[in-house]
């Protein structure tokens, strides 16, 4: 499809109601038939995967397949950032005065990321990186540091494709999807790690407080929670999880970590390899 045609296809089409078909589907029992055809269209090695593929109770529990713990080793030096999850870079760099690239030509603000603007001002002048899930990757998020979870914002909004092409069709797309915001103090001072929904992502869950629902149907309200007993952390563990693919946006405050030399646009991740180093 031409991209004026794709961009009309996606503007008219009820992206979060298909979304919530599709992960309804993907929860009964009659899809683990497709897990199959799933491994092989996306090429998936489950050498890593903890269950057998008979074990999964449909399809939905194998896209949220968890993984041995030698699978994906977290790099033990506290000075060290480490992905919080499998996938591709896209985008990483300087915030310039609040200004993130989405793609080239494109660029949003981070006070409508964080729709928050007090939240935002830590990250003006910082550093981030743009995170991509395929279909293939495993989709549970981590910790990036050890700290504590100080508080998470739930922004209730669209559910445009967050690929290539969505990217490149949709100005401003990570500030109209649906996204929870995980802010974690630490050594790296206060790291924003936005997880942004998706088509076909049935739901965002948050491991550590089950009371948070997206994509539930009806009118949604931005909420902000915060603990008034900080959660605390370990360097990779678990955040909470994607039911079907989608993106990463991490922030970090100005001055407060350098990028390894390795780490760049497209750099493939594994989760819990180091990213970059926490500044003295």
């Amino acid at each position: 499809m031409k991209d004026p045609v794709l961009r009309f296809f996606w503007k008219i089409t009820p992206k979060n109601v298909l979304s919530r078909l599709v992960g309804n589907i993907a929860k009964k029992p009659f899809s683990r038939h497709f897990i199959p055809f799933y491994i092989k269209k996306f090429q998936i090695d489950l050498n890593p995967v903890k269950k057998q593929v008979g074990q999964f109770d449909n399809l939905l529990d194998f896209f949220v397949r968890e993984l041995h713990d030698e699978a994906r080793p977290i790099d033990p030096n506290p000075n060290l950032v480490v992905s919080p999850v499998d996938g591709v870079i896209t985008q990483i760099g300087k915030i310039d005065e609040g200004t993130l690239i989405q793609a080239k030509g494109i660029s949003y603000h981070v006070n409508d990321l964080l729709a928050n603007i007090d939240d935002a001002k830590f990250f003006l002048n910082g550093q981030f990186a743009t995170i991509y899930l395929s279909p293939r990757d495993y989709h549970r998020i981590h910790s990036p540091i050890a700290g504590q979870i100080s508080s998470l914002s739930y922004i209730p909004g669209n559910l445009y494709p967050v690929n290539e092409s969505g990217v490149r069709l949709f100005p401003g797309l990570f500030v109209q999807n649906e996204r929870v915001i995980s802010y974690i103090e630490g050594n790296a001072g206060t790291v924003a790690l936005v997880k942004v929904g998706a088509t076909n992502v049935g739901s965002i869950k948050v491991s550590f407080d089950d009371q948070i629902s997206t994509n539930t149907g009806g009118r949604h309200q931005q909420n902000k929670k915060v603990y008034v007993e900080s959660i605390q952390m370990k360097k990779g563990e678990e955040l909470g999880r994607f039911e079907f693919g989608s993106t990463v946006i991490l922030l970090f405050e100005e001055n407060a970590i350098s990028w390894l030399p390795s780490i760049q646009e497209c750099t493939s991740l594994k989760m819990g390899q180091p990213i970059a180093e926490v500044n003295p």
